[in-house]
């Protein structure tokens, strides 16, 4: 019985013999059963497709087999930047999606800092028992909340939004102008810039203009 992927026509394995360089392929059977099996170890994204089991009959039989490989994540509802003012709640719901094996635990850090337990600065974290999604609260921001706040569960890609505590008087218009409205925001910067340009234009004219005078 052979392995192969066909991507590539990469022959993995005959028998329980090896041919792949790629040590995470091996082949497994159990005595007295027709039971052929491909074990792939530390399954990567790469590893999707199609492969075909071989058997040496004549002619030759082929079963083909599709891989289908989804990557397990964490997900932060909710827009990547969030702007805050000083004494605000801030609250942050996480879920696991595309899991294919129960979470273990649901993590949140704070910068590098797992803040699960921080009750005592005000940071609460609910989490269900399935550990499927968690939620994160803190009822009156300061601005020490600041920074990246990251949900992390077992064996998925974490996800982190970005905190900005600041005082002013309209943080959602600032940050739709951040976001949502990124041309309008980018236009301000430039009008900026050409202003300080004029101005140290109009300084050197001037500067110029004394000397020669």
């Amino acid at each position: 019985v052979s392995w192969i992927r066909k991507k590539d026509y990469h022959l993995l394995t005959v028998g329980l013999t090896t041919y792949s360089s790629d040590e995470r392929f091996s082949a497994t059977h159990l005595k007295h059963s027709e039971d052929w099996t491909l074990q792939i170890k530390f399954v990567q994204l790469r590893d999707a497709g199609v492969y075909e089991c071989q058997v040496s009959t004549h002619p030759p039989t082929s079963i083909f087999l599709h891989l289908n490989v989804v990557e397990a994540r964490a997900e932060i509802s909710g827009p990547p930047i969030r702007y805050l003012t000083p004494g605000s709640t801030l609250r942050l719901q996480c879920r696991v999606v595309q899991n294919t094996e129960a979470s273990e635990f649901i993590f949140w850090y704070h910068d590098n800092r797992m803040i699960n337990y921080d009750s005592d600065r005000g940071i609460n974290v609910s989490t269900d028992p399935d550990f499927q999604s968690s939620e994160l609260t803190i009822q009156r921001t300061r601005r020490e909340h600041s920074g990246n706040f990251t949900c992390v569960a077992s064996n998925t890609q974490p996800a982190s939004v970005l905190v900005h505590i600041f005082k002013g008087d309209n943080p959602a218009a600032m940050y739709h102008g951040h976001v949502g409205g990124s041309t309008k925001s980018y236009q301000t910067h430039l009008h900026g810039i050409t202003a300080i340009i004029a101005i140290a234009y109009r300084i050197i004219q001037t500067y110029v203009h004394v000397n020669l005078a």
